[in-house]
């Protein structure tokens, strides 16, 4: 079995994510693909980002009605930054028989040497890598680039910070997020009354509406 690993914080999902993993599952092909959320990113260590019941939840409701796409909760089960290495080695030994493809961006790739025991990881899985432009890919080092496969992906330019500010200044994320993802952050009233960016910095105050 083919399975593709889509690991983030989910903060919250949207649309790019969901376009990306039904794309791998297209044109890899892939039997189905797992999102991963990350309990402590080793990235964001001393950001401030929604609680793991919240960002599990989000994803829950954003997959539900894809029988291709699953959740595992690897990560949040784990104490500690949570570590692609940990994970495709654990889903390795658990399920030997599946053919793993770690599913990432080509922005990550170019510094994919900087992760946790890179050559571990890559003893464990495969990179499947979405490029948004050609030139994303023509300065990965070569030995690197004959571990990866491509496919390419609709160049949909969403972010979950980008979200979380439009919901804090009070406007439509109509069309970026699934309804059902759209209609949660609504009722629980999240990223409404401070905003996290990308580099940590948060602002707090009053949102518009």
């Amino acid at each position: 079995m083919r399975v593709g690993i889509f690991g983030g914080t989910f903060d919250p999902i949207h649309n790019g994510h969901l376009a990306i993993a039904q794309t791998a599952i297209n044109e890899l092909p892939l039997d189905r693909v797992l999102f991963i959320p990350a309990a402590i990113p080793p990235h964001k260590l001393n950001q401030e980002i929604s609680s793991a019941e919240i960002r599990l939840e989000l994803v829950k409701l954003a997959v539900a009605d894809n029988p291709q796409f699953e959740i595992s909760t690897i990560e949040l089960d784990r104490d500690g930054p949570s570590y692609m290495v940990d994970t495709v080695r654990q889903l390795k030994t658990e399920h030997p028989e599946w053919d793993l493809y770690l599913i990432i961006g080509a922005d990550n790739l170019l510094g994919f040497h900087e992760w946790r025991q890179p050559d571990e990881i890559l003893r464990f899985c495969r990179l499947a890598v979405y490029p948004r432009y050609e030139s994303d890919i023509q300065n990965v080092p070569k030995d690197l680039l004959n571990r990866c496969v491509i496919f390419k992906a609709p160049r949909m330019e969403i972010s979950s910070s980008y979200i979380r500010r439009l919901v804090y200044e009070g406007k439509s994320i109509r069309y970026l997020v699934p309804d059902c993802i759209d209609d949660y952050i609504r009722r629980k009233q999240l990223y409404r009354h401070h905003l996290r960016t990308e580099n940590g910095t948060v602002e707090t105050g009053h949102c518009i509406g």
